[in-house]
């Protein structure tokens, strides 16, 4: 007896002391881009996190370890010390089910993989650019690497800007004498002869195709600008040809509208192909020519969904507004009448009739498109210099994109009843 009542008495001041780290996400936090980068760290470390979805702009709980809070205070992120009490607390208002609020615990760090060509083009990508300012570790894959089947070692995959038709991104009218271009179609060819492809819209196809069963079989995928059309237009083209023979040295198909299949597609149904080579676009998917208004005017707006029974779609929403600003690429956004009816919309344009951020699952996987090309650069140019992240440490957009990369390591948590 005089043994356990020590034990008691040795363990009361940790209880009492004990005390776990919010990061807050709303308007207080000074930097939200990096706070991603935290909680992805802290999981590297097998040191699960709680998600708090809808409380202070989708905060994120987890224990009061020393080095967590050196992490947070040399990356300059605000935090707050609580108590196990205060904790709690936190945990029953989110609890009641007349609130809006979820808790999801993200236990594993997500294996992240980014398709990009091994030569630099003359533009950036968001996606990796806001990994490594957040400090995101991810492998570079390309055409070959998928090819041989390394999709599998991966929960998560973005697909740089990219076109999967085999037209090179239509660059055609603007840029065919340009190095940068010449250099892209010659690697590209040589890559595809290489794989045992006569085309590369060939060797395109089979990439997508294995994408498309990388989803089927339970991966995240996620892409933005061109590598979202471009994606569904070559899986609907796999029984036609589409090029021209500037790409691929003999003429389209005349044919090759009526030969598009849509039920290959993940997202898009009955759009139209862009057959003009010369034409800077691949068909009416895009909404970019709807976009007349100002930069400053220039907005979408993102939906609400129950936090406690649709928990994905809450997860890939959250931010600290509702309100975000617009962003172009080659493809902007998304007519809403070319989406498939059991595609989410989870934001919109409404005054355009365009959709900016859409979701959907297909087999045991999941998919997110997201238009646009910079988040934090309303209309990037070829061969405009990147965005520089530590001007934008609490971009709203920016912050789709990582809800997308914490997504996969989220498990829904469940409460006592």
């Amino acid at each position: 007896m005089k043994k356990i009542f020590f034990l008691f008495l040795f363990c009361i001041p940790i209880l009492i002391n004990a005390t776990q780290i919010l990061i807050p996400m709303d308007e207080k936090q000074s930097n939200h881009l990096k706070a991603y980068g935290v909680a992805y760290w802290v999981l590297e470390k097998e040191v699960v996190i709680e998600w708090l979805l809808n409380y202070r702009g989708g905060s994120f709980l987890m224990p009061n370890l020393k080095s967590i809070e050196e992490e947070l205070l040399l990356k300059g992120i605000k935090y707050e010390i609580i108590t196990d009490g205060q904790a709690n607390n936190i945990r029953n208002e989110i609890g009641n089910p007349e609130v809006n609020q979820e808790i999801v615990q993200l236990e594993k760090a997500p294996k992240i993989a980014v398709y990009t060509p091994k030569s630099s083009l003359p533009w950036d990508d968001a996606v990796t650019l806001v990994m490594e300012y957040a400090e995101i570790p991810y492998d570079k894959i390309y055409d070959s690497a998928i090819i041989m089947g390394v999709l599998p070692k991966y929960d998560w995959l973005h697909l740089h800007h990219e076109d999967f038709t085999g037209q090179y991104g239509k660059f055609y009218a603007s840029y065919k004498n340009a190095s940068w271009y010449k250099k892209q179609v010659a690697e590209l060819e040589q890559d595809a002869k290489s794989l045992g492809f006569n085309k590369v819209s060939h060797l395109k196809l089979a990439v997508a195709n294995n994408i498309k069963n990388f989803v089927i079989g339970g991966g995240f995928l996620f892409t933005m600008c061109s590598g979202t059309d471009s994606f569904d237009i070559a899986l609907a083209a796999h029984q036609t040809d589409i090029c021209e023979a500037m790409f691929d040295g003999d003429p389209m198909n005349p044919n090759c509208q009526e030969l598009l299949d849509y039920k290959n597609t993940l997202a898009f149904e009955n759009f139209k192909l862009v057959k003009d080579p010369y034409q800077y676009e691949f068909s009416d998917i895009d909404g970019t020519n709807f976009h007349k208004l100002p930069e400053h005017l220039d907005k979408f707006s993102l939906f609400e969904f129950s936090a406690k029974w649709d928990v994905v779609p809450t997860m890939l929403t959250q931010c600290h507004t509702d309100i975000i600003p617009g962003f172009l690429g080659q493809t902007t956004d998304f007519k809403k009448d070319l989406i498939k009816s059991n595609v989410l919309i989870l934001g919109e344009n409404q005054s355009l009739g365009t959709a900016k951020y859409i979701h959907g699952e297909f087999g045991q996987g999941t998919w997110t498109f997201f238009g646009g090309h910079d988040p934090e650069d309303f209309q990037h140019k070829v061969e405009d210099p990147p965005t520089d992240l530590n001007l934008h440490p609490n971009s709203p957009g920016y912050r789709l994109i990582l809800n997308n990369i914490l997504f996969p390591a989220a498990k829904k948590k469940k409460r006592k009843t």
